[in-house]
């Protein structure tokens, strides 16, 4: 132990570091008190400083403010950090399936409506086609700082929408029209968090990549309006019977109401309901008013629109079906549009249908047809009806009959090719006679004058003799020598068949086809039996060829479509071409045959029309099928009665149907033509014919006789003239019975210039149709 005196001073002389009790002394570090643990020695603490109590109990649960800012700092980060990566990583999706999802809609003539062939009604339209104050309307109803305010998300709108949801004030979206359209054209309904969010991200994603124009024209197209119409041109249609072209002021406001409760705001639907929907009504103009969109003059005189009643779903009943699916194979056939292409949907197609016209063909069978059959017999349960309806000129079909209704029966009577035409064939063999300037056998031009045997089953003969085939005339009626006319008239079997001998039954056939008949129709074939209307054409097919006709020989194919448009963008249609399919003199020639017909032939109850007209009246084989095609100079129609077991869809006679004995041309088509031309041709002004005949044509004309043919048949001895009046006809015109030489086209003499060489062999097994009407 040293015995130095100390060296050193104490840091605090004054002893104000001292204990109070002076119990403690000073650490063995030399701390003393007034120094905190772990100060520096030389540097004093500061003065009046006391340590931090700890926290203890309850209060140790109470985060501090410190740690409460950092949490909500590291909250903000990761929120934020969250919203970057979604933005990042969602994309624009694909449109969901229902979002463009649109059925094909067909009209008529005048943009009527006649069917939708899809489950989504929905039909898009181009901004430019909404008119402006309908445009302002959904504005002023769903958004109305939507073109003016940049957002594509209206945070404080939804934040709102939320609390609402949250404290039972009703759920609302709280959603931009951008929003919206989002929604229904990207996702889905449903009501999450999840598609909120993702919402609004693509939102704001669109925002950027689309004009608000895309946008809202999205928007109008997706949206729902009730009375299953999505879209406005869809709503335009169920609850105004309009285009969204022709909406006023009144109407896009009432509609634009109807975004915000499509259900309970149908007045129609809710009767009650209706001040409810007045009120939207009126807040929805009121907010046109306050945006300057609508003046307040305008808004004065501006009154409920009610909208008409609710129609439902017409599908494809009726004659809509039958419609739809000849405008498919039309689209399809001339290239237009294939099946595939068109399932797509969003086509709108309008027809050259004439809404009037087909209204008066389908009354026209009700009352000539429908109303005559009867559940107590069987034979009616056959009956099946196919009609069409030509204009000329045009080419145009502007009515077409299927059957009795498309959802009973799905063939279309009017297209289907399966029927013999029957006698209604025959004028195109006399038009190739003129055509092909033909003789018979023995050498005599052939005219409406010249003399034929009409002998019942007299054996066709040819260039090398005898044929075999021997057609029947209806009932086993034996006419004796008669001319063209009167054969047409009386719907002469044998006459005919050997008349498309001499012309040649592939000159016959090749002129069938440049009318319009189409070269693949079924049992087209070139032997004598062609003039008896074995081949199978359709209803409509044989319009066209009778409209050929009618428009003095000039051919150009139907037209069934005359404008298509997908999303406001107009497809191209090939344009219609015409030529002289033969000449006028030909068809001409045929035509004033064909007068005759209806003045006084087989198809009398023609005459109805009230106006000239010509016609031919057919019946199929075993009375199948009852046909009559004539025309006006105007209107080309053709009507068929057809029999088929609906259990089995075969082929039926029409024995006993409709209360008749049989079922002819003459008789109840000609009667459902004559009513249908007449209601259809109404308003229009009566024509009579402009014929230009071949010479030697006229009734009045002399025969042409080559003098010099050989053989001859006494014409007494053709038939007994008490059965058959017409055996020995005026032909003249001067009341005598007509000369005897030449008439009998059985010889070989004079040149055939087109017969058939091997003279159909082999047509005594074909079976044929009764030829008379």
């Amino acid at each position: 132990m040293s015995d130095e005196p100390q060296s050193w001073a104490p840091r605090d002389s004054s002893g104000a570091g001292a204990s109070s009790t002076g119990n403690h002394p000073p650490t063995a570090s030399g701390e003393q008190s007034g120094e905190r643990p772990g100060q520096k020695p030389g540097k004093p603490g500061k003065p009046g400083k006391k340590a931090r109590p700890r926290r203890t109990g309850w209060r140790r649960a109470i985060p501090t403010w410190r740690m409460t800012l950092g949490t909500l700092l590291g909250l903000v980060v990761l929120l934020g950090a969250g919203i970057f990566a979604a933005y990042r990583l969602v994309d624009i999706p694909a449109a969901n399936a229902a979002a463009t999802a649109q059925s094909n809609v067909y009209l008529y003539s005048d943009g009527s409506v006649i069917a939708r062939d899809g489950d989504v009604n929905r039909e898009k339209v181009k901004l430019s086609q909404v008119p402006p104050t309908v445009q302002h309307a959904v504005l002023a109803a769903e958004d109305r700082d939507f073109y003016s305010d940049d957002r594509a998300v209206d945070v404080k709108a939804m934040v709102r929408a939320g609390w609402n949801t949250v404290t039972g004030k009703g759920k609302q979206g709280g959603s931009t029209i951008t929003q919206q359209y989002v929604k229904n054209y990207y996702l889905g309904q449903e009501r999450t968090v999840l598609r909120k969010a993702k919402e609004a991200i693509i939102a704001v994603k669109l925002n950027r990549e689309e004009t608000k124009d895309q946008i809202f024209e999205g928007y109008l197209n997706t949206s729902y309006f009730g009375r299953n119409a999505y879209g406005i041109q869809a709503a335009a249609q169920a609850y105004y019977g309009k285009n969204v072209e022709e909406l006023t002021t009144a109407e896009g406001a009432y509609l634009a109401s109807l975004l915000n409760a499509p259900s309970a705001y149908d007045v129609i639907a809710h009767p009650g309901n209706k001040p409810a929907a007045q009120r939207r009504w009126n807040y929805v103009l009121n907010g046109m008013v306050k945006e300057r969109w609508l003046t307040a003059a305008e808004r004065a005189t501006t009154r409920f629109p009610t909208p008409g009643e609710a129609k439902p779903s017409n599908g494809l009943s009726g004659q809509r079906g039958y419609i739809v699916q000849a405008v498919e194979d039309y689209l399809n056939r001339r290239g237009i549009l294939d099946a595939k292409t068109l399932a797509t949907g969003g086509y709108r197609i309008t027809t050259t249908l004439d809404k009037a016209k087909q209204d008066a063909f389908v009354k026209a069978v009700a009352d000539n047809v429908t109303a005559k059959t009867s559940a107590d017999r069987a034979a009616d349960r056959n009956v099946r009806v196919g009609g069409a309806s030509i204009v000329p000129e045009t080419g145009k079909v502007v009515a077409l009959y299927g059957g009795i209704d498309y959802t009973k029966q799905y063939v279309s009577n009017a297209t289907r090719r399966d029927y013999q035409v029957g006698s209604i064939f025959k004028p195109f063999v006399l038009a190739s006679a003129v055509v092909n300037d033909s003789t018979t056998q023995d050498g005599r031009r052939i005219t409406p004058n010249t003399v034929y045997d009409g002998t019942n089953k007299r054996t066709v003969v040819g260039v090398q003799g005898s044929t075999d085939y021997a057609p029947a005339n209806e009932d086993d009626v034996d006419y004796g020598d008669i001319t063209v006319r009167i054969a047409t008239d009386k719907s002469v079997n044998s006459v005919y068949a050997q008349m498309a001998q001499d012309v040649g039954p592939e000159k016959v056939r090749n002129t069938a086809i440049a009318l319009g008949i189409p070269a693949d129709t079924p049992d087209l074939t070139a032997a004598p039996s062609i003039a008896l209307g074995t081949a199978n054409a359709s209803v409509l097919d044989m319009a066209e060829a009778y409209a050929t006709l009618a428009d003095h020989g000039r051919h150009g194919r139907y037209v069934l479509v005359e404008k298509v448009t997908k999303d406001g963008a107009e497809i191209e249609l090939p344009e219609r071409t015409t030529e002289q399919a033969v000449s006028r003199e030909a068809a001409d020639t045929t035509t004033a045959v064909l007068r005759s017909v209806v003045e006084g032939g087989t198809g009398t109850a023609a005459q109805a029309v009230g106006r000239p007209a010509v016609g031919k009246t057919g019946t199929a084989e075993e009375d199948r099928a009852a046909w009559f095609a004539g025309y006006t100079p105007d209107l080309a129609s053709v009507v068929a009665v057809m029999g088929q077991n609906p259990d089995t869809g075969a082929q039926t006679p029409l024995y006993g149907a409709l209360g008749l004995a049989r079922v002819n041309g003459g008789g109840v088509p000609a009667e459902t033509w004559a009513a249908y031309t007449e209601a259809a041709l109404r308003s229009s002004p009566a024509k009579e014919f402009d014929l230009r005949p071949a010479p030697g044509s006229d009734e009045g004309d002399e025969l042409l006789i080559d003098e010099n043919a050989d053989g001859g048949t006494d014409p007494s001895s053709s038939a007994d003239p008490d059965a058959t009046p017409d055996s020995t006809p005026d032909t003249t015109g001067d009341g005598s019975a007509p000369p005897t030489p030449g008439t009998n086209t059985g010889g070989n003499n004079g040149g055939n210039t087109g017969g058939d060489t091997t003279g159909g062999a082999d047509e005594g097994s074909v079976s044929v149709p009764d030829g008379n009407g």
